[in-house]
């Protein structure tokens, strides 16, 4: 039979904050080397970065588009300005669009879901909403809008074009290349692509 050896209730306390120091100072290193390796990893995972006019983009880690900061607001766009080339259409600023209803007529989800990410989750428009072009028959019941709203009208058509009349602003294209216009329209009235 081993006998114990007696210790004070002193010492027990002095053992138990050491042990309990001894734990903290682990988890704290633990916790501040995780976050580190966090911040390598994430940096390599978005080490992708161009600079155009200005502004810088960075690749996403998942690849599924390009970031830049303007302002207090973070744009998400699917291409960068490099890749929709340069155009020369007139387009009215951001400004025009700053708390004011956002009216979108679309046949295409990603070129409405590059207006809406950086323009109503960014809460720079007050509201967006369906509607109907004044003269067109839509299905659904939308409010019927003309050019006096802000109003985007998306539609496919064979030839690219974006073009603003009053407070309507169309971007027309193939399919397959409305993301890449309504990206290239974004550019163009926040200013990283100039008029």
């Amino acid at each position: 039979m081993e006998i114990r050896k007696i210790i004070s209730k002193k010492e027990r306390e002095r053992k138990g904050r050491r042990n309990q120091f001894i734990i903290g100072g682990i988890l704290i290193l633990v916790m501040i080397m995780s976050s580190i390796g966090y911040s390598f990893n994430r940096e390599n995972n978005t080490s992708i970065k161009k600079t155009y006019n200005g502004f810088e983009f960075i690749k996403e880690a998942d690849g599924s588009g390009w970031e830049t900061g303007i302002g207090d607001f973070l744009f998400f766009f699917k291409y960068n300005p490099e890749e929709t080339g340069e155009n020369s259409y007139e387009l009215k600023k951001l400004d025009n669009y700053y708390d004011k209803p956002l009216y979108i007529y679309s046949n295409n989800n990603q070129a409405e879901i590059e207006i809406y990410r950086n323009l109503y989750q960014n809460q720079i428009v007050q509201r967006m909403q369906y509607a109907c072009p004044e003269g067109d028959k839509c299905e659904g019941d939308y409010p019927i809008k003309n050019c006096g709203d802000n109003f985007i009208i998306i539609k496919e058509d064979n030839n690219s074009e974006i073009r603003q009349q009053e407070n309507c602003v169309f971007i027309q294209g193939k399919s397959e290349d409305l993301a890449k216009l309504a990206d290239s329209f974004l550019f163009k009235i926040t200013g990283i692509q100039k008029i």
